[in-house]
């Protein structure tokens, strides 16, 4: 029995019938390096079944408490049953990346089954008219919700099922969690937990204000005495407005070492500054299109990564914070843009953002169970979302060397994560092997040309490529 954590406890009570919080990882394999040939369905099964012990999200379902008046608990699934967490499919007719988009939006836009371990795969055959893609390979999307797992704990994931060769070698050391105990906690356990909680919320949050109020201060007052307060403020855009249930995804490949190339030209700039001067500059040429860009820079929200190393990286749950960044979309110049970019997160890391998001971390720790679920079906309602940003930007480092599964070799990698009532594009960027792919999440009303962006993405690469050079 372990309960969640605020922060897990939040993806929660923020999720709607719109807006579901489950993230999904989209993996294709050729399976040509397997032995035969071939990986059939019943193999992924098996493979699946032998590495349940890595992860303790594989067995553990949620216990979520009436009215929410305190945070839900994990316990073991009695009922556990591998074969009902796996489905097969193929890709319909003309089976073409298009109709792969299609198909992946549309399973992602799923519910998923409170009541058991929350995750699943979803086998996908019949990718063989995609362009690069070898005849007979297939895709896995794998959905696990972002309650169970955040950006880095989610590598982790992944990495207990891969190999580092076609043999079925693990990539990584894997982990034997112990298993949770099968009873679930007392009536009289779990309302002494919450009555305790609930007594303590007051006194901690009184603490944490106290120890951080010099600070809170300091960032009240170079707010209030700097210049320039609406260059600060998040202009209004197609992407703050509420989120239908009717998703869409594309996706575009960008050569790591291309962008290791454009960093390495501007000093001091990081690979994270390039994915974000990209996708300013692919934002900045497709509002321009549709003439709807803002005099003032869009505002994305990047989440950061609280985690230590090692063992902390296989804890599943959230350990993140999070860092507003203005994009320079006002900018016609690709390098000035990255050169905006490169002092912006620079200042943005080291003042008011890192204080602001310690804050609310801690006191995220602190706030009634009841008190914060209310608190984020408002903020998911979109009231207060569409003043926070214009869309999300997540950069998560992969592994940079070839992955297996039963013995079929990862071509390329995918991700997809929630939207929000005005917050309506998140863009996704993991990177493996050499490569980093644009994942552009976006609902049907908001971003009907989904393939128009993601030819702005490529177009922003392109220009930014060659000016660096």
């Amino acid at each position: 029995m372990q309960q969640l954590s605020a922060q897990d406890a939040q993806f929660l009570y923020i999720e709607t019938g719109n807006n579901l919080t489950h993230v999904m990882g989209v993996n294709i394999y050729d399976p040509s390096t397997a032995p035969g040939g071939k990986v059939r369905f019943k193999d992924i099964i098996t493979h699946v079944e032998e590495r349940l012990g890595s992860s303790p999200v594989f067995r553990r379902r949620l216990m979520r408490l009436p009215y929410d008046f305190d945070h839900p608990y994990w316990v073991q699934d009695e009922f556990f049953d591998v074969e009902h967490h796996m489905f097969h499919g193929r890709l319909p007719k003309p089976g073409d990346w298009r109709q792969f988009c299609i198909h992946l939006a549309r399973h992602f836009s799923r519910p998923m089954d409170m009541n058991r371990p929350l995750w699943d795969m979803y086998v996908i055959e019949g990718l063989d008219r995609i362009k690069g893609i070898p005849k007979g390979s297939y895709a896995i999307a794998t959905r696990v919700h972002h309650a169970a797992i955040d950006g880095t704990s989610a590598m982790h994931f992944f990495a207990a099922l891969s190999d580092i060769d076609s043999k079925g070698t693990p990539a990584i050391e894997l982990p034997e969690w112990p298993a949770d105990p099968v009873e679930s906690p007392s009536a009289v356990t779990v309302v002494n937990r919450a009555v305790v909680s609930n007594l303590q919320s007051p006194v901690k949050m009184a603490g944490t204000l106290l120890r951080f109020s010099p600070a809170i201060f300091n960032t009240v007052v170079k707010s209030l005495s700097s210049d320039g307060s609406k260059s600060r403020q998040v202009p209004l855009t197609r992407f703050n407005q509420p989120v239908s249930p009717h998703k869409m995804f594309d996706a575009t490949v960008f050569s790591l070492a291309e962008m290791k190339q454009i960093k390495d030209s501007i000093e001091d700039s990081t690979i994270n500054d390039v994915v974000l001067a990209i996708c300013a500059g692919a934002l900045r040429i497709y509002l321009e299109h549709h003439e709807e860009l803002p005099d003032d820079p869009l505002v994305a929200i990047a989440p950061v990564n609280k985690r230590g190393k090692g063992r902390d990286s296989e804890i599943p749950g959230n350990k993140i914070s999070a860092m507003a960044v203005a994009l320079p979309t006002n900018i016609d110049d690709p390098i000035e843009r990255l050169l905006t970019i490169r002092d912006t997160t620079r200042q943005t890391k080291a003042a008011k953002s890192g204080i602001s998001a310690r804050l609310m971390t801690d006191l995220s720790q602190h706030v009634p169970a009841a008190t914060m679920a209310g608190v984020a079906r408002l903020v998911a309602g979109g009231r207060f979302t569409s003043k926070l940003c214009n869309l999300f930007i997540s950069n998560v480092p992969g592994p940079q060397e070839t992955l297996y599964m039963n013995g079929a070799r990862l071509l390329h990698t995918y991700g997809l994560a929630p939207l929000a009532d005005g917050m309506g594009l998140f863009i996704a960027t993991p990177s493996y092997n050499g490569e980093m792919t644009f994942s552009i999440i976006s609902a049907r009303e908001i971003m009907p040309d989904i393939e128009f962006f993601r030819e702005c993405l490529e177009q922003s690469f392109d220009e930014l490529l060659e000016a660096a050079a």
